[in-house]
């Protein structure tokens, strides 16, 4: 375990721009529910932060590698909580995707399950390094991450579930998969998901409503079409500079569903404009680098794969909720880190980053 002065090689120059994008985080769910009921969620945002601080600091003490040995408890133990979620989990609005305990507390195990992921893929593709992949290999990883995004699905929860993927892909990538196998992949989730689009038997009503607005938002304008509608008129009316915060009409007007969570970018760009989206996207630019630079650096492979696989799940989801903002994607509930209110979101991605602080305090620890 490194001595607490190692904690001048925590890497305080990510730490200051994860900062930053918080508290634009809380700026701005405190101008998107200003005059909704749900006023008051910043100070929660707040909260959610702070705990993430106090458990990513907590985190950055305990050897990565002591997580790597005992990922497979883990990895069953995350297992049973989803099946615990789906035999006696809280119902919200269609989906069950909570454990509620005393004191209204709400438990999301899917969230922690992306951290899981990413420690079990390193360890398993770590244990391949220097070896050709098989289709075995593949095989034994994918049903590594499709065993939770199944249990995940059954919820249902497509978002949450949609980000196990990138975890899969980014260690079949770093563990050495060939061309010719990525495009026999490719080739079989093309006809599957063909299929499925074709008999819609595997997707839910709202979902297959989703993806038909997604094609054509003016097909439903006033249903399933209306987020894609709002937002872009959100994103558009900001303009170059932004109305101002506060000042946002379909913010402030109710019209843009969701503002603090899902939307919040389009919120975000109807007040501040495109200069503040794309000092935004100029934030997650620079803390993807420095998480980049963090898994260059890594003492070994398995350190290395552990901080990719938290990149690979950051870009993801910047990647689907701006793109489903601007109408590029289909509507999936998928937030955006460090920016969305929520403290699953937050309390993942600041345990996440006490496990990269790790990896980068132990670079030079043999």
């Amino acid at each position: 375990m490194p001595r607490l002065s190692s904690y001048r090689d925590f890497d305080w120059v990510l730490l200051g721009f994860v900062l930053l994008l918080s508290l634009i985080s809380v700026l701005e769910i405190k101008s998107a529910t200003l005059h909704t009921k749900f006023h008051g969620f910043d100070h929660k945002q707040i909260q959610f932060l702070a705990v993430g601080l106090i458990l990513m600091f907590i985190v950055s003490l305990i050897d990565y590698h002591r997580l790597i040995d005992i990922v497979h408890w883990a990895y069953g133990i995350s297992i049973l909580s989803l099946i615990a979620v789906l035999a006696v989990g809280t119902k919200v609005l269609g989906g069950r995707r909570w454990i509620k305990f005393p004191g209204g507390i709400h438990f999301q195990p899917s969230e922690w399950v992306k951290l899981v992921l990413i420690v079990a893929v390193a360890r398993y593709f770590w244990g391949l390094a220097g070896k050709e992949l098989t289709w075995g290999d593949i095989g034994k990883a994918a049903v590594m991450v499709v065993v939770p995004m199944a249990l995940v699905l059954k919820q249902p929860d497509l978002g949450t579930a949609l980000t196990y993927l990138p975890i899969l892909i980014c260690g079949l990538f770093l563990g050495g998969i060939r061309f010719k196998q990525v495009g026999l992949v490719l080739l079989a989730l093309a006809m599957i998901g063909g299929v499925a689009w074709k008999s819609g038997k595997h997707l839910k009503p709202y979902q297959q409503a989703r993806i038909d607005a997604f094609i054509n938002p003016d097909s439903d304008p006033r249903g399933s079409g209306y987020q894609i509608r709002q937002s872009l008129i959100a994103v558009g009316s900001g303009g170059i500079w932004g109305k101002g915060a506060n000042k946002g009409t379909q913010t402030q007007g109710d019209f843009l569903p969701i503002p603090y969570t899902d939307f919040i970018f389009a919120a975000f760009c109807e007040e501040h404009g495109f200069v503040g989206a794309l000092g935004v996207l100029l934030l997650y630019f620079l803390i993807l680098m420095r998480l980049i630079q963090n898994a260059q650096t890594a003492s070994d492979l398995p350190g290395s794969f552990i901080i990719m696989g938290v990149v690979a799940v950051i870009v993801f989801q910047i990647a689907v909720n701006v793109g489903m903002v601007v109408g590029l994607m289909p509507v999936t509930g998928i937030p955006l880190p460090l920016l969305s209110y929520g403290g699953s979101s937050v309390l993942f991605t600041f345990l996440s980053l006490g496990i990269v602080m790790n990896i980068r305090m132990r670079r030079f620890v043999n």
